[in-house]
């Protein structure tokens, strides 16, 4: 990966309103990600700066100073109605340099001052620095915590997501934010055709999202948008070139076919009931036996 360059920048406004998405408002206290994630849909935001979606996106950051002080006066506004604010969306809100300026910090501090419920999108075990804000939100506003896990292969996630941390590290760091009272789980997300979307796979990730008391899982299978598409397709070119076949035959637009998702869905629903991860039941599971899907096959 390319050295990261960070360009501090003042926003005028730190909240994004978002529509049917589930939520209504976002914040990113960065622009780009030194996670490097192959597969990121988000790549494609660094367009708005004439930058590219592939090295661009991971190595040139954009910090937004400013962001508390905004977002202090936005949440003070007499309109303002507590809504969820989801932080995350269209970067790492804990990659490295959050170590230095805590802008992410700031931002939950704003929040727990206004009474303003967050949800956390992650692939990094920084986020268990503000353990102490984090419970204090989940007992006041509402807090959840989502970790983004794709594989336990450490050889693959090294490819995969090279700057993010281990996925052992994010198991951890759930089990410490439930412990805590956080409403933490995983996002078994985005689930890759060919690479990690077996059978296999699916379950290790369910059942160690059970065994570290992760209090939900949700799962999403790749969609490669505008800029995402072409960096993707030229990664496995390199690394995975025999997958090239199948992705053009997936990937015709942004998704999956229907008669491709559905079954894995189907199936990590299988695993989130074999684990009781609904009702945290975890000592009794049973483990589904892996069945003829399409992901078999893949």
């Amino acid at each position: 990966m390319p050295q990261a360059h960070y360009e501090e920048v003042q926003c005028k406004t730190a909240l994004t309103r978002v529509r049917g998405m589930g939520f209504g408002w976002s914040l990113n206290p960065y622009r780009g990600c030194t996670h490097g994630c192959h597969y990121c849909y988000a790549r494609s935001t660094h367009f708005a700066f004439d930058l590219n979606a592939a090295d661009d996106f991971s190595s040139v950051v954009f910090v937004k100073t400013n962001i508390a002080d905004v977002l202090r006066l936005e949440l003070s506004a007499p309109g303002w109605r507590r809504q969820r604010v989801v932080i995350g969306t269209a970067t790492d809100p804990y990659q490295p340099i959050e170590g230095t300026y805590r802008l992410t910090r700031a931002a939950l501090e704003a929040c727990l001052d206004f009474r303003t419920p967050v949800s956390i999108i992650t692939k990094s075990s920084l986020v268990i620095r503000d353990l102490d804000i984090l419970a204090e939100l989940a007992r006041r506003p509402g807090c959840t915590v989502n970790f983004s896990i794709t594989t336990l292969d450490r050889a693959l996630w090294r490819q995969l997501e090279p700057g993010t941390a281990p996925p052992a590290q994010r198991l951890r760091a759930l089990k410490r934010l439930a412990a805590a009272g956080v409403h933490a789980g995983v996002l078994l997300a985005p689930i890759i055709p060919g690479l990690t979307a077996t059978p296999e796979n699916l379950n290790a990730i369910v059942r160690a999202a059970a065994s570290h008391n992760a209090q939900f899982l949700a799962a999403n299978v790749l969609n490669l948008g505008i800029g995402v598409k072409e960096h993707f397709l030229q990664y496995l070119g390199s690394e995975f070139p025999w997958l090239l076949g199948t992705y053009r035959e997936l990937y015709p637009g942004r998704y999956a076919p229907e008669n491709y998702a559905d079954p894995v869905y189907a199936y990590v629903k299988e695993l989130r009931a074999a684990y009781a991860l609904d009702e945290r039941e975890l000592s009794h599971a049973q483990t589904p036996e892996p069945k003829q899907l399409a992901l078999t096959n893949l």
